[in-house]
């Protein structure tokens, strides 16, 4: 539409289902490149992907003609469906049920960036319900404790 313009960057954490390890380091790379071709393929812009073995953090530039809840099903559901396709686990794989998405400004954007990829070290220091519970604190998210992932930790 013309005249439109918009800025609109949303962080992403989608959790694999029982908090299995099951995002192997053999196809770590080659899953982030699908799930950014995915993000490529709706018109939006892949800031920052990570996976860790039991969960993925993406930054997105999103393009307001689809929404979050709608990027997020598509984004779980292809990958889901990719990686059980491409025969990578001997079990199937499934993401859990919901999602995580925080929104961000522009002024935050390096910094959310350089959180993404240095996940593997800040995992070490802090666990994944530490950090997801933290990111609901600071943005003011109400929630139950038993509508969270399950947490293994």
């Amino acid at each position: 539409m013309a005249n439109t313009y918009t800025q609109i960057y949303i962080h992403y954490v989608f959790v694999v289902k029982g908090r299995n390890n099951m995002i192997k380091e053999t196809f770590r790379e080659e899953l982030q490149k699908y799930m950014t071709g995915i993000i490529k393929n709706h018109r939006h812009l892949c800031l920052a992907i990570y996976s860790m073995p039991d969960h993925t953090h993406i930054l997105v530039g999103l393009n307001p003609i689809q929404s979050v809840s709608d990027l997020a099903r598509e984004l779980k559901a292809n990958s889901s469906k990719w990686i059980n396709e491409k025969g990578f686990l001997k079990n199937k794989f499934n993401w859990q049920v919901g999602y995580g998405a925080f929104s961000y400004a522009q002024s935050q954007v390096q910094t959310v960036v350089k959180y993404i990829n240095n996940q593997p070290a800040h995992n070490r220091k802090t666990t994944f319900r530490e950090e997801y519970i933290d990111f609901l604190s600071k943005f003011r998210v109400d929630y139950k404790e038993e509508y969270l992932f399950e947490f293994l930790d």
